[in-house]
């Protein structure tokens, strides 16, 4: 990966000190997301609104600074992720309130935007063929199953919304497996595809019944997927 890369270079006539430091720098952010998601897992097993509102923010702060650390600030791709960052923080926030529909609403679409602006990234880059196909076949026949196991409970202002989101965040995810299978890093496609799986624990809390366990396996992948995809800029 490019922060070894980057700690082996240091390494190499750099005082030990100065290697350290780098090798700090880099994986700070992802140390820090994995202590705050714990952190999340608690407050939301505890039903504390006040360590929500401190852990969530925080975790997904983390996966900023992780895509800027990757140099997500030097490169047109890099640029599009950390737009599609930033609108996935706003929508962690806009998730937080409850009983609040026009806010959920509202989260929904930040993160509709976040996978628009993944989506414009991955079209930056080298796409195969055979990777597009097969992802779009495969991701079809799940999402579609999705969108049938929601129906019935779904309120009949987000049955569109859902519909739309579940279209946006497939060819966001298509797009990845094709970047990933023109030689791109597997990190595009795994990251975008554990958004997605991330995503039905979402759903699934929202729609159909709300369970700690949802967001226990939830949470932690939908924050992995995103390191993930924050880290791209760097393999790119």
């Amino acid at each position: 990966m490019a922060q070894w890369t980057l700690l082996r270079h240091a390494c190499q006539g750099t005082p030990l000190a100065g290697a350290r430091d780098i090798f700090v720098a880099n994986w700070a952010p992802y140390l820090l997301c994995a202590v705050a998601v714990a952190g999340l897992l608690w407050a939301e097993y505890r039903g504390s609104r006040r360590g929500l509102w401190l852990a969530k923010p925080l975790a997904s702060l983390a996966f900023i600074w992780a895509g800027v650390v990757a140099g997500a600030l030097d490169t047109t791709y890099g640029q599009l992720v950390l737009v599609g960052l930033v609108l996935c923080l706003l929508g962690d926030v806009l998730l937080i309130p409850l009983e609040r529909p026009a806010v959920f609403r509202a989260g929904v679409f930040a993160f509709l935007l976040g996978h628009v602006a993944y989506s414009a990234a991955f079209v930056t880059q080298p796409l195969d063929g055979f990777g597009l196909a097969g992802g779009a076949i495969v991701l079809a026949v799940v999402l579609g199953g999705v969108l049938s196991w929601l129906a019935s409970s779904l309120p009949a202002d987000m049955v569109w919304p859902v519909r739309l989101y579940m279209i946006v965040i497939g060819v966001m995810s298509t797009l990845a497996c094709g970047v990933s299978a023109a030689g791109g890093p597997w990190a595009v496609a795994v990251g975008a595809l554990a958004f997605t799986a991330s995503d039905v624990s979402v759903a699934r809390d929202r729609f159909v019944q709300h369970d700690f366990l949802n967001r226990a396996w939830g949470l932690p992948l939908y924050y992995g997927a995103q390191l993930l995809i924050a880290s791209t800029p760097a393999l790119i």
